[in-house]
């Protein structure tokens, strides 16, 4: 179990955001292939909050049935995964890199590793790309940014209301 905390989160885009308050339980990654397709990556860091601690603070997801059993929450504009839900459970899962701080949660398990990329024990062997020489690049990302911000926002994108 994680420590009990107030957490944020939401989408790239900021058209849906998220509040948890409360204890976030069994964060993990899961290697099944349903969640490697959802999250388009890997695995899927999840972790579950109550639905008495989970509230939707702006915008509203759009779901898709992967199974009879569970449906998964995105973002309709800009495709980030947010939420595992089986709703006749008394909470709802998050993904654990859609939180304004990601690295407050660490992961407690694994599952799902018959899945499992067999080439993970390998990755720390793999070369490292060089820092750049020059910012130049960073800067104009920073510059052009349409990301949200990793923090509530009364508006976003700003000067603009949702």
């Amino acid at each position: 179990m994680s420590a009990s905390a107030d957490r944020s989160g939401g989408c790239q885009c900021g058209a849906v955001r998220y509040r948890a308050s409360g204890e976030l339980g069994y964060p993990h990654l899961c290697h099944c292939r349903m969640c490697q397709k959802a999250a388009g990556n890997y695995f899927l860091p999840l972790a579950g909050v109550l639905r008495a601690d989970f509230t939707l603070t702006r915008g509203e997801p759009k779901w898709f049935s992967s199974s009879d059993l569970v449906r998964r929450g995105f973002c309709a504009e800009c495709g980030t995964p947010l939420f595992y839900d089986i709703p006749e459970a008394d909470f709802i899962n998050i993904t654990l890199g859609s939180l304004d701080d990601p690295q407050s949660v660490e992961p407690v398990a694994q599952s799902n590793m018959g899945t499992r990329m067999r080439w993970f024990d390998d990755l720390d062997a793999l070369p490292v790309e060089p820092e750049p020489e020059s910012s130049e690049r960073e800067d104009t990302i920073a510059s052009s940014n349409h990301q949200h911000p990793d923090h509530d926002t009364i508006q976003w994108p700003h000067g603009a209301a949702r």
